[in-house]
């Protein structure tokens, strides 16, 4: 009973101490790329993700060599976790939203996508968005960790490396984010959405969950004698999609800081309407969104990494990405064509394909 009790409030305590050592560890402020909304400053923001994710993967690690808390133990009160995740989620979206001003939309549509553009609290100490990243970030490792030992332990005889292999993989996912933590406050997620349901509850519930679906599913397994070309073939297929994505954001990131410098050798090319100026080739010449490709292939290679290629459980985070990236596709096309007018319609005659080139 106990132990359930404390299960349920594991990611409260988690996040609270996520929370203060990014509030207590120095780091200085950077500029963002959205403004605030009545100053017309631009937003800063407190950038420490990276050592968040050591000293919280430390502490995993010394809780369970001095036998104080078990290196699986995440793993064993997995559904209490998930259950007061779910909690806190739902406390801080309503908290989000309720009292906040109204955007016109019925409270349901409030509740869901939110009220609040970019939220702040002490002038920038704590970003709400960057905030919500960072602890599902942290929890995400810290599963996975979980996930990783209880398999290890249990099937110590006969381990399926594939759960290695997933394991790094999403932990290297993980420490790309707080690697490059600045490049994202420049992506979709901080200058076009609010702050409720979707985002906080995603962040706090469904992100440091679901993503470890393939693991989920396949730590309870034995092992499935994978072959060393499908481990391979999983880690190409992750690794092309990281080269997509990354490289991707940090030519977006590159030329908002310096329009005229190159990026991996490639000069940029942009067209402008003497206001706005759109990028238009390297890996924005490829498709308009070739970073939403990347996303799906990293998941693709996540979910082959377990080895249970014809087990819909692990195929269920990359189709996720699907089912998130389309409408976020058509979401953002639409903004921009606002945003850019005819400059966009140029730029979509440049660059045909939405996603994937020559497909869609």
């Amino acid at each position: 009973m106990i132990n359930s009790i404390l299960g349920f409030f594991s990611p409260w305590i988690i996040y609270l101490g996520i929370t203060l050592l990014h509030i207590l560890i120095p780091t200085k402020k950077i500029d963002g790329y959205v403004t605030h909304e009545t100053t017309g400053k631009l937003l800063q923001y407190r950038i420490n993700g990276k050592w968040i994710g050591l000293i919280s993967g430390l502490i995993w690690y010394l809780l369970g060599k001095f036998n104080i808390v078990s290196y699986q133990w995440l793993f064993d009160i997995r559904w209490e976790s998930l259950a007061g995740a779910c909690t806190l989620g739902l406390i801080y979206s309503f908290y989000m939203v309720i009292g906040k001003p109204s955007t016109g939309k019925p409270f349901l549509a409030d509740l869901f996508l939110g009220r609040l553009w970019n939220p702040q609290w002490k002038d920038g100490l704590l970003d709400h968005k960057m905030w919500l990243y960072l602890v599902g970030a942290t929890m995400l490792l810290l599963n996975v960790l979980s996930f990783t030992a209880y398999h290890f332990i249990t099937f110590s005889e006969d381990p399926n490396w594939g759960i290695l292999l997933c394991a790094i993989l999403i932990i290297y996912f993980i420490f790309d984010y707080f690697t490059f933590e600045q490049v994202h406050v420049y992506t979709y997620d901080i200058f076009a959405e609010r702050v409720g349901y979707k985002l906080g509850w995603g962040c706090l519930t469904f992100y440091p969950f679901f993503y470890t679906v393939a693991l989920w599913y396949a730590v309870n397994q034995p092992n499935p004698g994978m072959k060393t070309w499908q481990l391979v073939l999983a880690g190409v297929v992750f690794f092309s999609g990281w080269s997509l994505a990354r490289g991707a954001n940090m030519q977006k990131f590159f030329f908002k800081q310096n329009p005229n410098k190159p990026f991996l050798g490639i000069k940029p090319e942009s067209i402008s309407d003497g206001n706005k100026t759109l990028l238009v080739n390297g890996f924005w010449g490829v498709s308009r969104h070739v970073n939403y490709l990347g996303e799906i292939l990293m998941g693709t290679g996540i979910a082959l990494a377990v080895g249970f290629p014809i087990s819909i459980w692990p195929w269920l985070y990359p189709l996720y990405y699907v089912a998130l990236l389309l409408p976020r596709q058509m979401d953002d096309d639409k903004i921009c064509a606002a945003k850019y007018g005819d400059l966009w319609t140029e730029y979509t005659k440049k660059v045909k394909h939405k996603i994937v080139p020559w497909l869609y």
